[in-house]
C-alpha cells in the first residue's frame, strides 16, 4: 500500500526522526516526540518519484476536474512541478504572503478565473500556512479544489480547520501509519510507540 510505502521510504532516509524520550521543539514552542523535515525527500531521486507518482494519482482520482497545480513556498513547489510535468498542467506557486516589490505578487505563473486548482503542501501540521495559500489563490480567482500533502501528523487542531474552512485534504501517508511502520521496522519499542501515540492524542500535554 502507498501508505505504509511513503512511511517506511521518510524513515529509511531519514526525512522523519522520532526521539519519544528527548522531544524536539517546534517553531511554535510546542515538545513533540516527532520532526519530519520533508524537504530531505529532493535529494533521494526514487523516494522523490514515488511521492510525485502518488499525488498525481491521487489528485487524479479526487479532483479529476484540476487545471492548475499550485505548490506552497518554498516546500510544497518542488513537488508541485513533478506532479504538474506527470499530470502535464500548468504550476504555479504561492507564496506566504505578497511582494513588497514589483508587481506585488503572491502568486508566480499565471491563473484564470474560476481555474480549477489543487493546492500542494510537503505536510500538514495544523494546516494554517496552507489554508491561508488556499485562500490567497481563491482572492486571486482560482477555484481551490482541495490540499494535497506528502504527510499529516493527524493533529484534531489540524482537522478542525479543514473541516471549518470546508477545504478537502488528502495525503500519500500520515502519522498513525508512520508509526505502526516504525514499530515494524524496529526504530522504535512498543513502549515508544505508546508515548508517540500519547502525544497525537494531547500534544499540550503528552509529557506529563
Amino acid at each position: 500500500m502507498i501508505a505504509e510505502q511513503i512511511a517506511k521510504d521518510l524513515l529509511s532516509i531519514q526525512a522523519v526522526a522520532l526521539s519519544p524520550e528527548e522531544p524536539f521543539t517546534w517553531a511554535s514552542g510546542l515538545k513533540s516526540p516527532i520532526y519530519c523535515d520533508n524537504r530531505i525527500t529532493m535529494s533521494y531521486p526514487k523516494v522523490r518519484r514515488e511521492i510525485a507518482q502518488g499525488l498525481a494519482e491521487k489528485i487524479k482520482a479526487t479532483f479529476p476536474e484540476v487545471e492548475v497545480i499550485a505548490g506552497t513556498a518554498t516546500a510544497g513547489i518542488p513537488h508541485a512541478a513533478w506532479v504538474a510535468e506527470i499530470l502535464d498542467l500548468p504550476m504555479v506557486y504561492i507564496r506566504s504572503k505578497a511582494k513588497d516589490h514589483g508587481k506585488g505578487n503572491q502568486i508566480e505563473g499565471r491563473i484564470t478565473n474560476n481555474q480549477k486548482m489543487v493546492v500542494i503542501e510537503d505536510l500538514i501540521s495544523t494546516g494554517g500556512s496552507v489554508l491561508e495559500a488556499a485562500a490567497a489563490a481563491k482572492y486571486e480567482g482560482a477555484e481551490v479544489l482541495g490540499v494535497a500533502a506528502i504527510f499529516t501528523y493527524e493533529l484534531s487542531q489540524g482537522e478542525l480547520n479543514f473541516e471549518k474552512a470546508q477545504m478537502p485534504l488528502i495525503t500519500l501517508t500520515n502519522y498513525s501509519t508512520l508509526i505502526e511502520s516504525a514499530l515494524e521496522e524496529k526504530y522504535i519499542d512498543q513502549n515508544q510507540l505508546e508515548l508517540l501515540k500519547k502525544w497525537r492524542q494531547d500534544p499540550q500535554n503528552w509529557l506529563n
